[in-house]
């Protein structure tokens, strides 16, 4: 569920509600964005859109 939208696109799920551990997550054309909530500014990790797909059904 997409929650938490910003104006990047970066969401977090409304299943997080205030856990501070999570991450976010930014779907572009080609690859879904994953990076620590916490840290903003730091690494994303870049899945193509088949692997998060696959990812997802595992």
């Amino acid at each position: 569920m997409r929650d938490r939208i910003d104006r990047s696109g970066w969401f977090k799920s409304s299943h997080s509600a205030d856990n501070p551990a999570c991450v976010e997550i930014r779907f572009n054309a080609d690859t879904t964005d994953v990076r620590d909530s916490k840290n903003a500014a730091g690494p994303v990790l870049s899945f193509p859109r088949a692997a998060w797909a696959k990812f997802l059904r595992r």
